[in-house]
């Protein structure tokens, strides 16, 4: 179990890097005493989103939109250079000591990358724990040995193929850690259902990662779920019962839905958008932002002339973090959802009149 102590936020943080399990404490005075308020924000990133791969062939072949999947990264479209060992290596010194996990991603595989190897044993051996999410299209059983001594979990994400299966039953049968992540749209919610219902997922998994179809890159507006859908509505009634929540796990992006639309899942469970707050995703061409699904130019911060530090404590990060200070301010269940996502708010799935925000653009 690792600890820290955020003398700037004056909170403790734990994370156990065998099982990915993490918590924080609640904000203390001066004189140590509980304010019984969570921290709303780190003085430096606990988990960074780094996106090694600037380029995509599947994008080109179709083989994610034919899986019904619609890219955010606009993979296959936009043709840049990976992210270079050198590069990888700095943003890990400076996290060294202060970063808990690193997720690899980007416009791509990541185990694609010509050097994914070096680059977990890097994070490994720094003392920051090394994860990545892979389709399984080209999973190569070499790199089998360095992802079980290195990573905490792989994720493979859910794309209706022979591909998918295989290599969640390669990773499984190495003794992997290995989840699946589902996009939740409305071309994909009633298979979820029919999965869950009869509890058909592979096994060997470890949990199955529900994450919110955003109308972003690729991404139709179209597919954006609606709270008021019987079938949305039934999906996330499943999990108040334990044998099916205990399966689970959901981006940020669904704690609206919980809130909402299930009775026995407890609040204290569940994390708001930490985007800005306690995560940021570095691009490919190496820039800061705040998540991953940030397209906007102007919250993004070179960290070629900047450190993570400076980025992360800079006027564009400042301005995205005012996003969430007020929205929903009338709303019971602000300091549990802040209002949703603060990128595209027509995925908030709620339907509450303390609701207040302006719709968002992409």
């Amino acid at each position: 179990m690792k600890k820290r102590w955020d003398s700037n936020y004056r909170y403790a943080v734990f994370f156990d890097p065998q099982t990915g399990k993490g918590a924080r404490s609640n904000v203390y005075t001066d004189q140590m005493l509980d304010t019984g308020k969570d921290p709303y924000r780190s003085s430096f990133p606990e988990l960074l989103d780094i996106g090694i791969m600037g380029s995509c062939d599947h994008g080109n072949s179709g083989l994610c939109l034919s899986s019904g999947v619609e890219c955010y990264q606009k993979g296959g479209e936009i043709q840049e250079a990976h992210m270079s060992y050198e590069t990888f290596t700095k943003i890990i010194d400076q996290a060294q000591h202060k970063t808990f996990q690193v997720a690899l991603g980007g416009r791509g595989d990541p185990d694609q990358h010509p050097d994914i190897i070096k680059f977990l044993a890097y994070a490994h051996h720094h003392g920051i724990t090394p994860n990545f999410t892979t389709s399984g299209y080209g999973l190569n059983p070499s790199l089998l040995p360095a992802i079980k001594q290195y990573c905490g979990a792989v994720a493979v994400s859910w794309y209706r193929n022979t591909y998918t299966l295989s290599a969640i039953k390669m990773l499984t049968e190495f003794r992997i850690k290995t989840n699946i992540h589902y996009v939740l749209s409305n071309s994909s919610i009633d298979e979820a259902i029919d999965l869950i219902e009869k509890d058909a997922w592979p096994t060997g998994i470890n949990r199955v990662i529900f994450l919110l179809h955003k109308p972003v890159g690729f991404g139709s507006l179209s597919q954006v779920l609606d709270i008021k859908d019987s079938k949305v509505i039934h999906f996330f009634s499943l999990f108040d019962q334990a044998k099916i929540a205990n399966k689970a796990g959901f981006d940020s992006c669904c704690v609206p839905a919980i809130l909402n639309l299930t009775q026995q899942i407890d609040p204290t469970c569940i994390e708001a958008c930490e985007a800005g707050r306690f995560s940021a995703y570095i691009t490919p061409d190496n820039k800061l932002v705040p998540c991953s699904f940030e397209k906007d130019e102007s919250y993004a911060v070179s960290l070629d002339q900047f450190s993570i530090e400076e980025a992360w404590e800079s006027e564009p990060f400042e301005r995205f973090r005012s996003k969430q200070n007020h929205r929903c301010v009338g709303c019971g269940d602000q300091e549990s959802c802040l209002g949703g996502c603060p990128i595209v708010s027509n995925i908030t799935l709620c339907d509450r009149v303390s609701k207040t925000f302006q719709e968002s653009t992409v």
